[in-house]
């Protein structure tokens, strides 16, 4: 085995094992103790963070930041890795930010100069376009490793009525239209709730040990949950748009799928939703004036008859 390969090799097996000796690798790989010595410092000029102890009882241990083995990409996956990071461009938080940042600066500053002036030049040409939010999310990646290790956890969140401490156990993250979203099983309410992640105040880790079984439910399932919905807990929504109250409601993937588009470029929206929603969903709509018309139900009319009459109100001239 040649030099280059072995030092490969030896990376995914360092990574793997944690903690060894020189001489457990050289057996492994077949060198002599000063091969494998060579090998080892040659790792740690390269960057893998390799810690040593002196003695009868010594060898070495891999840090925490392990590092990973070369990989090679043709020039179109480099492209296409590039353009996914860039994605991602206009949120003001995203998990493992800095990460992130270092690893495309990596990436691009070993990528050949053709390849470099062929990416400058499509920069500015493709953009994944974001509406840019000004509010922090804070604790976005303390949420995705709570949700990734199924921990309870104390949050204090601002919600439209009240600021409270709630302990939750998130399933996941998503982002849509430039925030960031936590499902997430809720002890107050006994049931999973919708957590806009700007909204956290804090967040602790708990003691709770009675979690809830969420192993089979992960973010995508919940997003598409519509028919795992207790029926007792479903109102109908019917909704009638102008041609420019579809094209927007349309930038909504989660009413997407429930449009029927009309001839004249207007349409409705069917679906069943849950009555826990309705003030968000009159709230939608109310933004958007003359260009929707809730029909049904009945609640989110009155509610949004309601929200006429504060509006009225406002502009009565004394």
């Amino acid at each position: 085995m040649n030099k280059s390969k072995r030092l490969v090799e030896l990376i995914m097996y360092i990574n793997d094992k944690r903690q060894f000796t020189a001489k457990q690798l050289a057996e492994e790989f077949n060198v002599s103790l000063r091969t494998i010595q060579r090998d080892l410092l040659d790792l740690q000029e390269l960057g893998v963070p390799l810690y040593s102890e002196v003695g009868a009882a010594g060898g070495y241990t891999i840090l925490k930041e392990r590092m990973l083995p070369p990989i090679t990409f043709t020039e179109k996956e480099a492209i296409a890795m590039f353009f996914a990071y860039q994605s991602l461009q206009f949120y003001k938080d995203l998990p493992f930010e800095s990460d992130s940042v270092s690893a495309l600066n990596k990436f691009y500053h070993h990528l050949a100069k053709d390849i470099k002036t062929r990416i400058d030049s499509m920069k500015n040409r493709m953009v994944f376009w974001t509406p840019t939010r000004q509010q922090s999310t804070p604790y976005l990646q303390s949420l995705l490793e709570a949700a990734t290790q199924q921990k309870v956890i104390t949050i204090t969140y601002d919600s439209l009525n009240e600021t409270s401490s709630r302990k939750i156990q998130p399933i996941g993250v998503y982002s849509q239209n430039g925030f960031w979203y936590c499902p997430a099983y809720c002890f107050k309410r006994l049931e999973v709730r919708l957590f806009r992640a700007d909204r956290i105040l804090t967040l602790e880790e708990t003691e709770e040990q009675n979690s809830v079984d969420l192993s089979s439910f992960d973010v995508i399932k919940w997003y598409h949950h519509d028919n795992n919905k207790d029926s007792t807990s479903l109102v109908h929504l019917k909704v009638r748009f102008t041609k420019e109250g579809f094209r927007r409601c349309q930038m909504d993937t989660y009413l997407d799928k429930h449009l029927q588009k009309f001839n004249d470029g207007g349409g409705e929206l069917n679906m069943d939703m849950d009555k826990n929603d309705i003030v968000y969903f009159a709230d939608y709509f109310f933004s958007m004036g003359r260009h929707a018309h809730v029909l049904q139900p009945q609640k989110m009319v009155e509610n949004i008859k309601e929200k006429l009459e504060d509006l009225r109100k406002m502009y009565i001239i004394n």
